[in-house]
């Protein structure tokens, strides 16, 4: 990444203006902005629509600035590893906004990154709270009821408004002077289409992440366990070419059970799997909403992980489980994310046709807990929000 910091160079917005700029550093940020701004600009189709993101959202109709979902991590130790790098980002795409003054941006999950981008826009005096003009809109709310709670606190000083996806996260604000609004969560709303079904005659799905240091740690795990199931295969979804290219360089140092996975891009076909292994990000709600049977498979680096645990305050990694407060999907974290310890739990009954009833039943508890009418859609939140 070092090696880019000197090659900022982003466009001007086309048509002279820019009504919304949206930010989304990561895969499932851009894809649930994507949603929100497609069903924003049969609202205003006039909007003109500049972002910071990734393919989803240049496909839904934004001008994309630079692609921030090339360049997501996760983690303490990968984040100042790219100190430098993302350092540099933020000043350039607040010297943006400075400079073309967009009507308002609406930052997409992402915290580490837009809450400090916020905080320099509202120093620079660009922002409404900084005695500016752009307004500062914020999209699925950072897991403040996981950890740093009192991010809240710091929200509020920064942004015009905010829109949360969980029925529960509107009150852990109640606290604060920030405006805020449950518009549901996106595999709740309307067309809404899974990208995963479950296939009693499928493969097991392994869904590894779409962050590149992540997944060269999971994945190996993950293959690890397909090893020790000789008699399945497997199909491995991958949401960019860089992460594919992470993807085969694992299985090119695993030859024996490579020839039983398959890699396929993720596209707008739901991938039938009668079983799945999963990171902990976006898709893992994804496959537990259709009661896919599986495992959640997570490791971080060591420090980071050690730092995590000190500051995390969830007994679960997994967003199902978080919900529905018990292990509904075995989570195998860290140390614990053992080949063996995988493939021996699917071993124990996972893969039986009569393991699929009582995920099935999750599934709907999960559902019930999602399905609390929203007050407005992100769509008609965001449009409300901007003038």
């Amino acid at each position: 990444m070092g090696d880019l910091v000197k090659s900022f160079n982003f466009a001007a917005p086309r048509d002279c203006g820019c009504d919304l700029l949206i930010i989304a550093g990561e895969h499932s940020g851009d894809e649930q902005a994507a949603r929100m701004l497609s069903d924003f600009l049969l609202l205003r189709p006039g909007a003109k629509v500049c972002a910071f993101g990734g393919g989803a959202l240049k496909a839904a109709g934004a001008q994309l600035l630079f692609d921030m979902t090339s360049f997501s991590v996760v983690g303490l130790f990968e984040v100042l590893k790219n100190y430098g790098f993302f350092k540099s980002l933020l000043g350039a795409v607040a010297d943006w906004i400075c400079k073309y003054k967009p009507k308002a941006v609406c930052f997409v999950d992402y915290p580490g990154f837009n809450i400090h981008l916020a905080a320099m826009l509202k120093k620079r005096g660009a922002s409404i709270k900084g005695g500016g003009a752009v307004k500062l809109l914020y999209y699925i709310s950072p897991q403040i009821w996981a950890w740093k709670a009192g991010r809240r606190f710091k929200m509020a000083k920064l942004l015009d408004a905010l829109a949360v996806i969980f029925p529960f996260e509107k009150k852990c604000y109640a606290d604060t002077t920030l405006p805020v609004c449950f518009v549901g969560h996106p595999f709740m709303g309307e067309g809404y289409e899974a990208p995963v079904k479950y296939d009693p005659k499928g493969d097991i799905l392994l869904l590894a992440g779409s962050r590149g240091a992540a997944v060269y740690r999971i994945f190996p795990a993950m293959v690890g366990a397909m090893r020790n199931l000789p008699s399945e295969r497997a199909l491995a979804i991958y949401p960019t070419d860089e992460i594919k290219a992470l993807l085969e360089r694992v299985l090119e140092r695993n030859k024996d059970v490579a020839c039983r996975i398959r890699l396929v891009p993720r596209t707008r076909e739901a991938v039938g799997a009668k079983a799945v292994m999963t990171s902990s990000g976006t898709m893992s709600l994804a496959c537990a909403l259709e009661g896919i049977p599986g495992v959640i498979v997570y490791k971080a680096n060591v420090f980071t992980y050690i730092v995590g645990r000190a500051l995390v305050n969830i007994k679960y990694l997994g967003i199902a489980n978080i919900i529905l407060n018990r292990p509904a999907w075995r989570e195998f974290i860290q140390f614990d994310a053992v080949p063996s310890k995988i493939s021996n739990y699917f071993a124990s009954g996972l893969l039986n046709p009569s393991a699929r009833e009582k995920f099935s039943a999750y599934a709907e508890e999960l559902k019930a807990a999602l399905h609390s009418p929203p007050k407005s859609s992100a769509a008609e939140w965001l449009d409300a929000n901007i003038s």
